[in-house]
């Protein structure tokens, strides 16, 4: 009976702790972004005379800290909307070159059998290990003699070869855990190893794909010491983690219109994660063979 009721306690006790911490870890992550997005949309005179304030008060909302980040630097702004643009660009060609050399990659490392298989991973892995900072001169100096110092393919290029190790490495793991009895099938039924790859294997790695894609999106588009080594001299080629740190290291530029810079930056990463939620919850190989 004892053994009973000490279950019953936990149970109760779990069932109240459990709310309890998922809101105080929601407010510990959602706050700092709830406080930078208030100092955004507050008058910069209403911040200084009240910091603190975590409501704005009527009439304090004021969007042109916003005109003024993205109103290009000729129309007296920011430019922000260039960089929007210039690291959109980046960012989609980065994650689809790198999605090109990655599937087939991985795809090869998990299915074909060659000399240093099982090493390959381990090396794969270990390049990505390497500092960036390292390989910051030798791309320089590289990427100057051959001219494409100062262009965005250039800066993709260099972004792709940063993460295609660990992108093969990453969607390896997840082909392994796709039976090969499902290509065996296909391949009786008169398919072969590439419409096998395309029909069966690919669908089913859709959300390791998904997840893949945003994490190297992600990586693109945050990245600033590649860019600032590749693009600080051409300021129509900033990407927007650049514009941001030169808002962040100017005296000239108020509080409110750096915040309106971090919130640009950050929302575009939170609504790809929200829209491909699905893909990367989803286990779509549950169920996909019996017995």
């Amino acid at each position: 009976m004892s053994g009973v009721r000490r279950d019953n306690v936990e149970r109760r006790l779990f069932g109240v702790l459990r709310p309890v911490i998922i809101v105080l870890l929601l407010v510990v992550c959602l706050f700092p972004f709830y406080y930078m997005a208030l100092l955004s949309f507050r008058p910069l005179d209403a911040v200084l005379q009240d910091p603190g304030a975590l409501w704005p008060q009527a009439g304090e909302i004021d969007l042109g800290t916003y005109r003024d980040v993205l109103t290009s630097t000729a129309n007296g702004g920011q430019g922000f909307l260039t960089f929007i643009r210039n690291s959109a660009i980046v960012a989609i060609g980065t994650v689809v070159l790198t999605l090109l050399v990655a599937i087939p990659g991985a795809y090869a490392v998990s299915r074909l059998d060659f000399f240093g298989r099982r090493q390959i991973s381990a090396v794969f892995l270990g390049v990505y290990f390497f500092p960036a900072i390292l390989l910051a001169i030798p791309l320089f100096v590289f990427f100057t003699r051959i001219g494409q110092r100062g262009t965005l393919s250039g800066l993709v290029v260099v972004y792709v070869a940063q993460v295609a190790a660990v992108s093969i490495y990453m969607l390896r793991n997840y082909f392994d855990t796709i039976p090969p009895s499902l290509e065996e099938a296909a391949a009786i039924d008169g398919c072969t190893r590439l419409q096998a790859m395309r029909h069966i294997s690919l669908p089913l790695a859709l959300p390791a794909i998904a997840s893949n894609a945003l994490f190297v999106f992600m990586i693109a588009w945050n990245e600033f010491l590649f860019a600032l080594l590749f693009l600080v001299e051409n300021r129509s080629k900033w990407t927007v983690s650049l514009g941001l740190s030169q808002l962040a290291g100017s005296i000239e530029v108020p509080t409110t219109v750096l915040m309106a810079g971090s919130v640009i930056l950050t929302v575009p990463i939170i609504v790809l994660f929200f829209l491909s939620e699905r893909w990367l919850a989803g286990g779509l190989t549950a169920g996909a063979e019996k017995g």
